[in-house]
Formats: C-alpha cells, structure tokens, sequence
C-alpha cells in the first residue's frame, strides 16, 4: 500500500507539472496569434483544436495502452508534446500552428486519458473519492500556476515555448520512475468506449454536461461582466473566483464521495448546479453576493466530473476502466465543442440573464435526462427483484446505473 500511495503522489505530481505547461500554452499562443493580427474566431478555431483532437484521440488509447504500456504510452505523449511545443517555438509561419496544436492536443489527451486510468486504478476502493479530490487539487493549481510562469517570462521569443517543454520534459521523470507500478491489461474492452454510455447515461452525460458548462461558462464569463457594466479586470476576477472555488472544494467532495452514493451525489451537484445558476442571474449588479455565489457555486459544481471520475473507477477495472475514461474524456471534448456557441447564443439573447440562464437550462435538461432514464429503468427493476440473491444483485446493479 505505501508503494501505490507514493506511485499516487509522484503520478499526480506528473499531470501537475503537465498542468502548468499546459495553462501556460494556450494563452501563450491565442496572445500570439492575435498580436500576428488574427480574428477572433480564427483564434477560437485554434482553441477549438483540442476538442477535435480528443474526440479523434480517445477511442484509441485503451487499445494504445494494452499494447505498449501505461509507462510507454504516457512517455510517447510527453515527447510529442515537447516535440509540439519546440515546434511552436521555431515555426514562424502560424498557419502551421494549427496542425502543431492538433498533435499537441492529442499528446494531452493521452495524457490525462491514462493519468485519470492510473489514479484510479492505484487508489484504494475505501478513499477513491480522497486521492481523485487530491489529483483534481493538484490540476486545479497546475492550471492556476501557468499564467503566472507566462507574466515572469512573457510572450516574445522562443522563452517561453522552451519553459513549457521544460515542465513537460520533468514530468516524464516520474514517470518513468512509478510507470512500471501501474496496472496494465492485457485484454481488449468488454465494450468500446462509446458503447458505455448506454451502460450508465446519468454518468457519462455528468461529463458532458461540465464539459459544456466549464468551458462556454467560464469562456464567456468576462464576457457577461463587460455586458453588465463591469471591466475587464473584474471579469477576470469573477473567473479567478471560480478557478479558487474549483481548488478548495475538490478535496472536501472527494471525501464525500467516499461516503455517500456517489451516482446520488452527482445527481445532488447538478441539483445545486441548476439553482445556484437562477441565483446568478439575478445577483448581477451585486458584486458581493455575486462573488460570493459564483464562489461556492463554482466549487461545488466543479465535483461533478471529479466525482464522475471517481465512480468510474469503482465501476470498473482494466481494460474496461481504461475504455470508459476514454469515453467520460470524449464527452467532456463534446461538451466543450458545443457548450459555447450554445451559451453564447443565450448570452446575445440577454445580457443580464442570458449566460446563467443558459448554464441553469443545461443543468435542467441533465437533470431531465437522469429522471428519463430512471423512469425507463423501473420496469427492468421491478422484474428483476426476487426472492431469489440472483434478483438481489440485479437489483443492485440497476441501482449503480
């Protein structure tokens, strides 16, 4: 156990430092692009690059893994990473930059693709909820700490790209130092990753649903600011709360999870997600009650992929395991393709209550979707209960779903 609990520390320390790089890139390149004089939306096409490379991505690293290796697979993404990011450095043309980016965001889907695997499968049943929390912790900081590494070594030069392949580089030191500790499998898939969504829809679509959330939400969060009479310094602000809130929560609801049903608990978050958002919409012109909701609102709907995470790792184990963090991982990409046009489209709408109105109606249609599918699941379960204990653990199953 002490050996899984270091192989824990020392592959969370990885994704980490893979964090940092990765939080210190992408601003680092749209500043870039739009002081080489491109359009916004040429700029958000770049940024869209990543969902369009996880979604190519993730069906093929369950396969990947058994294949080659846990310690082989993460320690190829990390070299076409700094491979990538070298690239950006001595590329001038940044037409070019577009199908670096693609290969630099398939690096990192690999990467958390097999790093959420390895938490998982290293993690004692009993405190899964506690480690996802402290590998959720961890990122959050990571991705916290880039744009601070960016204001120390600016974003003229080669410097910088050269600092972000630094962190990528020492992240493949403990890797290769815990990657053999790591369960591997050597079986294919009980089903391909898509097909597991019809296993446990409430579960996968909790993944779509932040994804979709996280993204067009804390996107066009200084947006809503501008549009309701706050600076741009406040709109940045309102995203720092958020990403503060997402750190001090993520611990205390990994712990939770431990405790309670976490398919309830998911179910409660998107609960506190949807009036927590009403709310929003109508604490605007009150910077203070609106920053204290938006804090608390933003910490605890942030637990809805770190718990969804944590339940698919008590699901599921292996090769099975392997393939429903990449089907969870391609939802959270889905969500991340459609949540901002479709936010952004609420947002035109109204100003003051467009964007959390919108997030309020994704949380509502989530919520929808779980009644839906329990609703359909009661005829399957009433069947299934008996006196007999096959009955009893179908009935069992039917409730993890």
């Amino acid at each position: 156990m002490k050996g899984d609990r270091a192989a824990l520390l020392i592959a969370i320390l990885a994704i980490s430092l893979v964090g940092v790089g990765m939080s210190l890139t992408i601003p680092l390149i749209a500043l870039r692009m739009e002081a080489a004089g491109f359009s916004g939306e040429a700029n958000g096409f770049g940024t869209a690059m990543a969902g369009v490379a996880t979604l190519f991505a993730s069906p093929a690293i369950p396969g990947l893994v058994r294949v080659a290796g846990v310690r082989n697979v993460l320690a190829a993404a990390l070299g076409f990473a700094v491979a990538s990011l070298l690239a950006l450095a001595f590329v001038a043309d940044i037409y070019w930059w577009f199908p670096i980016r693609f290969v630099f965001s398939c690096a990192l889907t690999i990467l958390f693709v097999v790093s959420e695997y390895a938490v998982n499968a290293l993690s004692p049943p009993d405190r899964r909820g506690l480690w996802v929390g402290i590998y959720s912790t961890s990122l959050y900081l990571g991705f916290a700490a880039g744009p601070a590494f960016l204001n120390l070594v600016g974003i003229q030069g080669r410097q910088p790209f050269y600092v972000a392949a630094t962190l990528f580089f020492a992240a493949a030191l403990p890797i290769a130092a815990v990657g053999a500790r790591i369960p591997g499998f050597s079986e294919k898939a009980g089903a391909p990753a898509l097909a597991l969504f019809a296993r446990a829809p409430a579960l996968m679509l909790a993944s779509l649903l932040f994804g979709a959330v996280e993204t067009g939400g804390m996107g066009l969060l200084p947006v809503h600011a501008l549009r309701n009479g706050y600076g741009a310094s406040t709109g940045a602000l309102f995203v720092s709360i958020v990403a503060i809130g997402n750190v001090l929560f993520q611990l205390p609801i990994g712990v939770v999870s431990d405790r309670f049903d976490r398919n309830r608990l998911i179910v409660v978050i998107a609960l506190i997600g949807f009036l927590g958002a009403l709310v929003l919409t109508v604490l605007g012109a009150n910077f203070a009650a609106f920053s204290l909701v938006l804090f608390v609102w933003g910490g605890i709907a942030g637990g809805l992929y770190m718990v969804g995470l944590a339940e698919l790792g008590a699901r599921y184990q292996g090769a099975d395991l392997a393939s429903a963090n990449a089907a969870f991982v391609m939802l959270y990409a889905t969500g991340m393709v459609a949540g901002p046009p479709l936010l952004g489209r609420a947002l035109d709408a109204s100003s003051r209550f467009g964007l959390f109105g919108g997030v309020a109606g994704l949380f509502l249609m989530y919520l929808a979707a779980v009644a839906i599918a329990q609703w359909r699941r009661r005829p399957v379960r009433a069947g299934a209960l008996s006196p007999s204990s096959g009955g009893k653990e179908q009935g069992r199953e039917d409730r993890r779903d």
